[in-house]
């Protein structure tokens, strides 16, 4: 099998091709080779390659400066895929897009079904919305896989960011009142691969680790399992604060409670879940 990925430079395309199985072939592109956004470059690199599947990991995921810069988060995260699938319908050639917790308001307080209703609150929940939106109406056969609060051991994400504070400082306020599931970029590869071996999978699928925690439930986490990992000095003493999302306004309106229904996914591909702590006891000891 023959898959070619988009966003090779951003944790998930970096994962993909680390753990790409030895009967699959990766043909990795990053934006300066397949800007998704550019239909007519979507279409000759898709023509030339020939992949069996896409696997779109590419997106603008700077959630509050979306709020300023919705242009170009609609023309990667709605345009974008939108290419993709206009590309694979025609070529014939099978897409898996990757989306986000964001598509949902987090009003509710149980974890959300693959068909709830999409309710965005920003920019940039619109724009992935709206991706998801015209891949279904483009390429109904296509599977797209909502995640969320996805680390890996580079990058700029959340627990890159905490380790390298929780080094500088002895007090950081952590918000206590959102709720998902920390999810390493290897757990959602794995899923990603597991789908595109499946030859009868299509539609909504959600992949996370398993188990829920607040930002300051993970932050707590990150400094106990860093310092297990030799990754923070064993004197060094922070004291982390839960504080409300009011205490911290951002740009852009966060949902509440984003956690993800995995059933379909583990039922359909069987691959294990576990929880979120351990995997990134595993993360932080690599």
């Amino acid at each position: 099998m023959k898959i070619l990925i988009t966003g090779k430079n951003g944790q998930l395309g970096q994962q993909l091709q680390k753990q790409a199985p030895s009967d699959i072939i990766v043909i990795a592109h990053g934006r300066e080779t397949l800007n998704i956004a550019d239909k007519e470059q979507v279409f000759a690199v898709l023509k030339e390659e020939k992949p069996d599947t896409v696997i779109n990991a590419a997106a603008y995921t700077a959630v509050d400066k979306a709020e300023s810069d919705a242009d170009q988060a609609n023309a990667i995260n709605a345009q974008g895929p939108e290419n993709l699938a206009l590309a694979c319908r025609e070529l014939g050639i099978r897409l898996i897009h990757v989306s986000t917790d964001f598509v949902f308001n987090g009003k509710q307080s149980h974890p959300y079904q693959p068909q709830d209703q999409r309710q965005p609150l920003g920019v940039y929940g619109e724009s992935k919305a709206r991706g998801e939106e015209a891949v279904e109406a483009i390429l109904p056969q296509a599977i797209i896989v909502r995640t969320a609060w996805v680390y890996d051991r580079e990058g700029g994400n959340f627990v890159n960011t905490m380790l390298r504070l929780m080094n500088e400082r002895e007090q950081l306020g952590v918000v206590a009142d959102q709720i998902g599931t920390p999810t390493w970029a290897g757990t959602l590869a794995q899923a990603l691969f597991a789908l595109a071996k499946n030859p009868e999978a299509k539609g909504i699928y959600h992949c996370t680790d398993a188990g829920a925690a607040s930002w300051y439930d993970f932050a707590v986490a990150i400094f106990e399992e860093g310092k297990a990992a030799g990754l923070l000095p064993q004197e060094k003493q922070v004291q982390i604060k839960p504080i409300a999302t009011s205490d911290y306004p951002t740009p852009a309106t966060r949902p509440h409670y984003s956690v993800l229904d995995k059933t379909r996914l583990v039922t359909e591909t069987g691959l294990e879940q576990t929880h979120w702590r351990q995997v990134l006891r595993k993360v932080l000891t690599q």
